[in-house]
């Protein structure tokens, strides 16, 4: 296994993916992040997932997880968490661009659709959070959501549908 730098401008983390598949002569290539932008520090789980994202997408075998206290402390164990969940949904989104893992967003977003919280929690790659954030703002009507209140726009049309 090469392992590829972590620091790569985005225009250029496609080319820094084939030269490195080339010139290792298709060695398995896993790449830090690549951190796309260095101007985030606390935060460079996620430029670490942009690049990945794209550098899984362009051919890069593995992703390893960036947490946000790279470049700033070690790591706590919720840091490692937020660093392996921003890493895994890079790679899960070069995934469904390269036409593989479209089956559990088809889930989530038929799930969504009905407004089956349960099954929402089910497909979400975080459960307990997704959990979280809906406990806490639940509308009186306990099926919309609560960014939208009652004029959710996905229960107002199911709501159309029934009727029709």
């Amino acid at each position: 296994m090469v392992e590829g730098p972590g620091h790569v401008p985005l225009d250029q983390v496609e080319a820094n993916v084939r030269l490195q598949k080339s010139v290792c002569d298709g060695a398995p290539f896993y790449v830090l992040g690549p951190l796309v932008t260095d101007i985030a520090p606390g935060y460079d789980h996620i430029t670490a997932a942009i690049g990945g994202a794209l550098a899984a997408y362009h051919g890069a075998d593995f992703l390893c997880y960036v947490t946000p206290a790279e470049h700033l402390s070690l790591p706590t164990p919720q840091d490692v968490k937020d660093g392996l969940i921003a890493s895994k949904i890079a790679a899960h989104a070069a995934d469904i661009a390269r036409g593989r893992g479209k089956d559990r967003d088809m889930r989530m977003s038929l799930a969504r659709k009905a407004l089956d919280w349960d099954g929402m929690y089910r497909e979400a790659i975080d459960e307990a959070k997704a959990r979280e954030y809906r406990s806490r703002g639940v509308t009186d009507e306990k099926e919309g959501c609560s960014m939208c209140g009652d004029v959710c726009a996905i229960k107002i049309v199911n709501d159309y549908l029934k009727k029709g």
